[in-house]
């Protein structure tokens, strides 16, 4: 069966608790619809769908790829303090099990960042302790909101390029400078500075949209949802928000948006080519009660 050239790499489905609006179910409709081989679940900071996902994707014909959106704790930006209009969004990488060695790694960085994060900050995990974790995990450098992206937009090229090389220390040839383009300014004004780092550093270009919620009908909807999550009103302008560009994209939409640089739409055919992990189900592992005792 025929199916297009480009793979989302980027989906917060429901399981991104009060962010995303994309259920499991329809999230793999829309690939099927679409006739995409494969899909990436990257919810934020869990994993919590990677069995009901995993499952569905496979029973349909299209290639689960079981990820995260990772908070991380970068250690070359001192973070502005906050106006009290809007709170900064945490830096953040993507990471993607590649094998089941690097599925089971993956398990254990989230796993310690909730461990060992502090309560008050929330989660986050410290960059360079990615180092001897990340055997078999592929990292999407996270766009704007990723820790490349932040020094970028503090105008610390020498911050963002140490960031590039510590990462690349880490993950090796599995680090790839992610691109999105959502209309956002941001996106606009950082650009050719990851796209000039990735080139210096030959680190591989890849296209990701981020969808939040299905198609641009429900945008007022999922609009609504962050206002709850942030406990604030619509009419509010100083508050997180999106716009429709972050809705599920058809693979046509992504090739004509990212035209002038089709390597971006190539390797995200590629990385979804180097990942081959399923999440089976098993037998619940419960403990003996009854072992060393009388009955």
């Amino acid at each position: 069966m025929s199916h297009t050239n480009f793979v989302h790499l980027r989906v917060h489905t429901a399981y991104s608790l009060s962010e995303g609006a994309i259920h499991v179910k329809d999230l793999v409709k829309q690939c099927v619809g679409f006739k995409m081989p494969a899909v990436a679940m990257t919810d934020n900071n869990n994993m919590f769908a990677a069995l009901e996902f995993s499952g569905a994707a496979a029973s349909n014909g299209v290639q689960p790829i079981i990820g995260v959106t990772l908070f991380v704790k970068s250690p070359y930006r001192v973070k502005k303090k906050s106006t009290g209009k809007q709170a900064e969004y945490p830096e953040a990488l993507v990471l993607l099990a590649q094998t089941d060695e690097g599925y089971r790694n993956l398990m254990k960085i989230v796993s310690k960042a909730h461990l060992e994060s502090d309560v008050q900050v929330g989660v986050q995990f410290p960059i360079e302790e990615f180092e001897g974790r990340a055997e078999g995990v592929i990292c999407l450098s996270g766009g704007v909101h990723g820790p490349i992206g932040k020094l970028l937009q503090d105008n610390n090229a020498k911050g963002a390029e140490d960031c590039l090389l510590d990462l690349k220390r880490a993950f090796g040839d599995r680090l790839y400078m992610e691109i999105q383009r959502h209309d956002q300014e941001l996106e606009q004004r950082t650009e050719e500075a990851f796209l000039d780092l990735a080139y210096k550093h030959d680190v591989p270009i890849v296209a990701t949209n981020q969808p939040y919620f299905v198609g641009p009908d429900m945008f007022e909807p999922h609009d609504a949802l962050m206002c709850m999550a942030d406990s604030t009103y619509v009419a509010v302008t100083e508050r997180r928000k999106f716009n429709p560009e972050y809705r599920f994209k058809t693979a046509e939409e992504m090739i004509e948006r990212f035209k002038d640089l089709p390597e971006a739409i190539e390797n995200t055919e590629n990385i979804a080519k180097r990942c081959s992990v399923k999440v089976n189900e098993i037998d619940p592992l419960l403990p003996n009660f009854t072992s060393g005792m009388d009955v």
